[in-house]
């Protein structure tokens, strides 16, 4: 391996092939370790895409690297960030990543990308924000305005800010659910400082040349993705395993220091807020009730609170690596367009083979790719994957309910809910037909608008679904490695 090793370091002198090494993956499967062991070889330098780890403190909770790890490799975007700062925004690192990547760049050093935020990694792949020197929260729906001034929308009713949104840009308020309080308040930002509906300004950077459906081209030319997947019932007993490391760590002591430093006096003012910034991290909620338990409490109450954070925290994670790897699946597996970069699936499986079935692999594809020739292992494919509209408009009037996206209708039209209202409108309605649906036409911006009739019911409901962690139903696609 090290005549392979030699053999990439000297292309990535001539030519930097490839342009930056991207390793996506669930929490938990090692993405780190892999990045570190590339970087030690190929002179390489690391950027977290770990939206929680830019801020200080938290090292446990968060999963930092350790010392020891950032002392073996040159580590970026790693605790730089005040605690207390709560508009901190992808476009803040996008920005700062980007110049990190070209000086790295000019230095003949490789770019390592590695992390679990998923916007975050968009957004140094594809030019996915819009460039209109305001903050944004996720690819491909551009920026914002002042966030302090978007954080006082949201706290406005949905209702009222959708309908303020359909005044301005009915064409983006149709592709938004009334709930989505934090994509309105966006939108209305945008419309605010530009004076531009944001579904214009999306337009526009779709038909730029290399663009597609999600958002602009690629932004460096040649990246090499690397997905570190593993069996489910695997990862999960590894996951489980994690957090009991973290617990034998001291995280619940971590937590409780910072909670009394940083976030106490917020609940006493009744201004604690889990949906913006560090205190979104996994562990603060699912510990908020022993965190704030009353001194009066017993032990046998403290214990019991305790345990049932233990048991959160190792649901919220095991429910945060699906939807990471869902993420994978349909932002690059399941992607339209012809920018969408090659992804090499590494098995993480088995841990005790790890040189054998992930690093050996990975330098392996490096070194092909510095040659400029066809790796050995191909990339991953989605095999029958359907393209799905997902910002199409559906009203069941049946739930009283107003769904975004035909995966997510599919869904609707399986779930227990759905059926009970079908069965329910039967008996007082014996003469309602259940093949009777009704569609109405497509709105101004090309977006289908559906509308349930008394029991409509989505055929092949008997198909294989899995759960994300907002226990919505999805299809699972078949996937080759």
């Amino acid at each position: 391996m090290a005549a392979s090793t030699l053999s990439v370091q000297g292309a990535l002198r001539r030519a930097m092939v490839p342009s930056l090494v991207v390793i996506l993956g669930a929490t938990g499967t090692g993405k780190s370790k892999l990045a570190i062991e590339i970087g030690k070889r190929l002179q390489g330098e690391i950027i977290s895409a770990d939206s929680m780890q830019v801020y200080q403190g938290l090292d446990i909770v968060t999963n930092k690297v350790t010392a020891e790890e950032r002392n073996q490799c040159t580590h970026h975007m790693i605790g730089f960030v005040d605690p207390l700062v709560s508009t901190y925004t992808v476009v803040d690192f996008r920005n700062k990543a980007v110049a990190l990547i070209d000086d790295m760049h000019k230095r003949n050093k490789l770019p390592i990308i590695v992390g679990g935020t998923n916007y975050y990694i968009e957004s140094l792949l594809w030019k996915v924000l819009l460039d209109t020197g305001q903050e944004n929260e996720e690819p491909g729906d551009g920026g914002d305005g002042s966030p302090n001034r978007k954080l006082e929308l949201e706290k406005l009713g949905g209702a009222e800010l959708h309908k303020r949104l359909a005044e301005v840009d009915p064409d983006m308020a149709a592709m938004l659910h009334p709930n989505d309080k934090r994509k309105i308040a966006r939108s209305l930002q945008i419309h605010k400082e530009t004076g531009i509906p944001h579904s214009r300004l999306l337009e526009e950077q779709r038909g730029q040349e290399g663009g597609d459906g999600l958002g602009g081209p690629l932004r460096y030319k040649d990246p090499c993705i690397f997905w570190l997947h593993a069996d489910m019932e695997a990862l999960d007993k590894q996951l489980d395993a994690r957090v009991d490391d973290m617990l034998s760590a001291g995280v619940i002591q971590e937590l409780r220091d910072f909670h009394i430093r940083y976030n106490r006096q917020k609940i006493q003012d009744n201004s604690q807020d889990y949906q913006h910034g560090i205190f979104q991290s996994i562990g603060f909620k699912e510990f908020h009730d022993y965190l704030t338990a009353p001194e009066s409490s017993t032990q046998q109450e403290k214990d019991s609170l305790r345990d049932k954070g233990i048991e959160a925290l190792k649901i919220a994670t095991r429910r945060y690596a699906r939807k990471q790897n869902k993420w994978v699946r349909n932002r690059f597996l399941r992607r339209p367009g012809d920018n969408i970069p090659a992804v090499y699936g590494l098995d993480v499986t088995d841990v005790s083979r790890w040189e054998e079935t992930v690093l050996d692999p990975a330098l392996q594809i490096l070194d092909s790719l510095s040659k400029h020739e066809e790796p050995a292992i191909a990339p991953v494919r989605a095999q029958g994957a359907e393209q799905r509209n997902k910002r199409s408009h559906h009203t069941c009037d049946l739930c009283d309910k107003v769904i975004i996206g035909d995966l997510e209708w599919t869904a609707h039209l399986k779930s227990k809910k759905h059926h009970y209202h079908v069965r329910k409108k039967r008996k007082s309605d014996p003469s309602c037909d259940q093949s009777q649906r009704t569609s109405a036409p497509s709105d101004s911006a090309g977006e289908t608008l559906s509308k349930d009739s008394c029991d409509t019911v989505a055929p092949g409901s008997g198909d294989q679904t899995s759960q994300d962690s907002t226990g919505t139903t999805h299809e699972e696609v078949p996937v080759t490695l």
